[in-house]
Formats: structure tokens, sequence, C-alpha cells
């Protein structure tokens, strides 16, 4: 698999999992392609488990619906495969979302959404420091500020 070639890590069948679907890959791509060098750091970003062993196994993504917009908001997003759930990959992936893109002056704020029923994904939102602020279309809208 081409994948897992490019990350030099194990991907499994199970790949991918939660909204990180195909179309959301061919997404990010064409905002890679048309955002040139001012897309770089922005959109995808995988996670990998480099176990004692050295064996790379893709275990989540999370990225960024593109830089931070006019009035200083970005929107994050994240996922990580069944199997590797409820091992702190999230609240990581999350954190490191946070703090790449706090690094950027022009950021404000951060958002995210979850679905209600999604206990496990409130929690690491709410451990990072978002809060709840609406509820739109289904799905609940969090808020993290500088």
């Amino acid at each position: 698999m081409l994948l897992s070639e490019k990350l030099n890590a194990s991907v499994s069948s199970d790949w991918p999992s939660g909204e990180y679907d195909r179309d959301a890959m061919e997404f990010f791509l064409s905002c890679f392609e048309k955002g040139g060098k001012l897309a770089e750091g922005w959109y995808g970003w995988y996670a990998i488990n480099i176990a004692v062993s050295g064996e790379r196994t893709l275990v989540g993504s999370g990225g960024y619906f593109g830089p931070p917009d006019s009035n200083g908001i970005v929107e994050i997003g994240y996922s990580v495969l069944p199997s590797w759930q409820c091992r702190g990959y999230a609240t990581e992936i999350v954190n490191l979302l946070i703090s790449h893109a706090c690094s950027f002056e022009e950021t404000n704020s951060i958002i995210a959404h979850t679905a209600p029923e999604n206990k496990a994904s409130k929690k690491v939102l709410i451990s990072n420091g978002f809060r709840e602020v609406t509820m739109n279309d289904g799905l609940l809208s969090f808020e993290y500020t500088r």
C-alpha cells in the first residue's frame, strides 16, 4: 500500500477510520495543491505509534480545515483507529494541533465539532481546554481561545 510506504509504517485494513474517509483525503489533497507554500503545515497529519522494537504503526490522523481565517479562527478534526482508542492518542493529537495553531500569531481561537453521543471526543476536547459553545446541525461545537 502506498500510504504504508510513504509513512514507513504498517497501516491497518481498518484505515481510514471515522470521518477521515476518501472524500476527506481528496479534499485535503486539493487544498494542498491549490494552497502552495501557504498550505504547508495545515490540513492533514498522521499519528504514528513507534514501538520499543522500532515498529511503526499508523494509529490515527488529525489536522486543520485550513489556516486561520480572517477572524483568526482555525478548525480542527481528528480520528483514531478503534483498536488504538482509549490510549491517549486523541488527546495528544489535539494537544499538538493546538500548539501548532497557536504558534501562529494570527490564530485567535480553535474550533472543533463532535456528535453529542461521542463522549470520548467531548472528554478529549474538554481536557485540552475547549469549552462547549453551541449545537448546530446535530453536532456540538467546541472552542479553544488563546
